[in-house]
Parts: structure tokens; sequence; C-alpha cells
């Protein structure tokens, strides 16, 4: 599904079928790295599954669906400027593919929000961090696999580092008056959210 859609997208600004295959399998194969085990192509799949069910909210469907795409294609877990070179990577992409310069610019700027995750002017990028956190609400063993997988990616790091840091993310998002900004999303997620966010507080 997540293929199909990304070809379908990119055929909307070109007929060439190898920039196409190529462009999905940069997408593919990064995600794909063995040294991910959260943002993974699982995470885009559901990504896509939640902003489907608002897609009737969304004014621009096809940014959306390059941000989707291009957000988390560079991951570094010793970086702290995987936005930045994401963004400037779906920068180069969508040139290649002369996408307008707006679109360019919104996709950028909704890679960027995923970052510190607040409150946008703009509604779509505001589905999009509410749907990119959206495994904060789900049923506490999904929540728990992503916890262990995040884990995974911070392997390199002991307990006694990795602990505090994340305890530091996790009351950051509780102490959000919302985390979920949409209306949509904060009713579907906000409390289950908070309950599984407290619960891995309790267990580092």
């Amino acid at each position: 599904m997540l293929k199909e859609t990304f070809i379908e997208l990119l055929t909307n600004y070109t007929d060439n079928e190898s920039l196409k295959n190529k462009l999905w399998t940069e997408i593919d194969k990064n995600y794909s790295s063995k040294k991910r085990h959260y943002h993974t192509l699982e995470h885009l799949n559901n990504l896509l599954y939640q902003l489907t069910a608002v897609k009737s909210e969304i004014k621009n469907w096809e940014t959306i669906l390059f941000t989707l795409f291009y957000h988390d294609i560079i991951y570094n877990s010793l970086k702290s400027d995987n936005e930045e070179k994401s963004a400037e990577l779906a920068e180069k992409r969508m040139k290649q593919l002369s996408v307008s310069t707006d679109k360019i610019e919104l996709c950028k700027k909704q890679i960027l929000a995923t970052k510190s995750h607040i409150k946008s002017t703009d509604s779509d990028t505001n589905y999009f961090t509410d749907a990119d956190l959206s495994v904060l609400g789900q049923n506490w063993e999904t929540y728990l696999l992503y916890c262990k997988n995040v884990r995974k990616e911070y392997s390199i790091y002991p307990a006694l580092v990795y602990n505090p840091g994340r305890k530091k993310v996790l009351n950051h998002f509780l102490s959000m008056d919302r985390i979920f900004k949409t209306d949509f999303f904060y009713k579907k997620f906000e409390v289950q959210a908070k309950q599984n966010l407290q619960q891995e507080i309790e267990l580092l």
C-alpha cells in the first residue's frame, strides 16, 4: 500500500518510471535500515492509516503525503538534526519532481514541526503531528512494543543515560495542556496516551 501510494503521488509530477522507482527504493532502503526499530515502514503505514481517516479535513493531501514519506527519511539516534536533514532531502527530491515552491516550503515546515510537536497555525500540520504521535494513545501492548523499539534504537546508551532522558521526554508530553492538537485525535487518543506515558515513567 505504501509503495502504491508513493508511486501514485509521483505520477502527478512525472512520467519517468525509472525516477519513481529510484525515489521509492531510497525511501524503502532508509526506513528498512537494520538500525531502525520504530522509525520504519510500519510507522509510515500507521501514519497513512491515521491520516486517511481525516483525509476530508486535510487541505493539501499531496503535501501531507510528501511529508509522511520524508519526515523520518534521515534518522540517526546519535544526532539531533534528523528533522532538518530530512527536510533538506525532501526539498531536494521535490525539486527534482518540479513540485511547486509553496508545497515544498509547507512540507519542510511540517517535517520540522515533528521536532517539537507544538501547535501550528496550519491545520494540516496539526493533523500530521497528531498522527505522528498516535502511537502514544494505542492500547498498552502496542505502546509497550513501541517503547521497546525506541529503546533498541538508543541501545548505544546505558540505562543510566537513557532512562533520565526518556523520562524528560515523557514528562514533556504530560506537561502539555493537550498532547493532541486536533479535536479528532484528542478525542481518540488523549486519555489513553496520558495513562501510557505515566505507566512508562513508572517502569523506568
